[in-house]
């Protein structure tokens, strides 16, 4: 979809002349969701915990219709997610269909966005009824999408290696194609968490903040570390200013989803705040330029800790994956997003 700078403009303050109340980090002023009972997630390796799992040792076949899979903290993270912790913090009940890798040669945002159809429409042969989503309404479902760690980096846009002749627009259309199907199932609550600062992770950070000169996620990364990252901190905050007018642009100019709502969550500005401010959100002492866990380049099979102090210390995991700890700041302000009062979202 192509608009004009014209219409972006019209989408920004039309945000701020409707609500009385939405800038950067805006807030309703009351509760957003009134009963927050459900939670449904899509995303990649940030956010699930048992997808890949189950379609690595099934053969490459994906649950079936009407499978609720449980719990994991068998996560890229090393342990239990954002979005269990929001579910075990705020009692809502979690359906998340996040793939890890979500690109290549795995399920993808499409098959996800497809699972969660299908799970939908599924009715039990028993029962002759929706054994899986058993109290789903408009008024008290949320769904979150959170991708693009996979779309921009490495084997993505970030080396050139996108296919066919996509650009990063058609990654934000990608998303926007999705809203649409879960909105006709009715979906009426949507959250876009935006893109954390790569540049900070060890994988694409600057050499003087601990990035690395290689990794198993990339064996024959650039030697120019400081193109590498400066890139990755250009592309990241190209996709959240396009999700800042873009959202505004569908809801109000285009009326794409009459009656929904939407939150940007800028996770971007939060992992910032732990990075430059960790004493709040981290075990002292607080490491944000090293990483807990690393696997051997070559390989990739040879792990082992990188410190003698828990994860809980640390901002990244290893080098891509925030740390459980990381997530449980998530959790924490996800439940905030969702009770309206988040300082990290735009409400439209």
């Amino acid at each position: 979809m192509q608009f004009s700078s014209l219409a972006l403009l019209a989408a920004g303050a039309l945000g701020v002349t409707a609500t009385g109340n939405r800038g950067t980090h805006g807030h309703p002023g009351n509760s957003w969701v009134q009963d927050f009972d459900n939670l449904v997630t899509f995303g990649d390796s940030y956010t699930d915990e048992n997808r890949l799992l189950y379609w690595l040792s099934h053969n490459g076949t994906y649950p079936p219709p009407g499978l609720l899979l449980p719990p994991s903290n068998a996560t890229a993270g090393g342990g239990v997610t954002w979005a269990r912790f929001v579910s075990d913090n705020t009692g809502a009940e979690l359906f998340n269909y996040a793939v890890s890798g979500a690109f290549g040669p795995f399920p993808d945002v499409v098959y996800e966005t497809e699972s969660f159809i299908a799970d939908v429409k599924y009715i039990n042969k028993t029962t002759h009824t929706n054994t899986l989503y058993k109290n789903r309404r408009a008024d008290n479902t949320v769904y979150s999408m959170w991708i693009g760690t996979n779309d921009l980096g490495v084997a993505a846009f970030l080396t050139d290696s996108n296919l066919h002749d996509t650009t990063i627009t058609d990654y934000v259309d990608c998303i926007f194609d999705r809203y649409d199907q879960i909105y006709k199932e009715g979906g009426r609550y949507f959250v876009l968490m935006n893109t954390v600062p790569l540049e900070l992770t060890p994988l694409y950070g600057m050499p003087d903040a601990g990035g690395l000169t290689t990794s198993h996620y990339w064996p024959d990364k650039w030697s120019n570390i400081t193109e590498t990252s400066e890139k990755i901190r250009e592309y990241t905050h190209l996709v959240n200013n396009l999700f800042s007018y873009r959202t505004p642009y569908e809801l109000h100019i285009a009326q794409r989803y009459p009656g929904a709502s939407f939150a940007i969550f800028d996770v971007h500005s939060l992992i910032s705040d732990i990075y430059h401010n960790p004493a709040p959100y981290l075990v002292s002492p607080a490491n944000v330029t090293g990483q807990y866990y690393k696997c051997d380049a070559a390989t990739g099979t040879v792990c082992t800790a990188q410190s003698d102090v828990g994860a809980d210390h640390f901002l990244w995991y290893d080098e891509l994956h925030p740390s459980q700890q990381t997530d449980k700041s998530i959790a924490k302000e996800f439940a905030k997003v969702v009770a309206g009062s988040s300082e990290y979202a735009t409400y439209w």
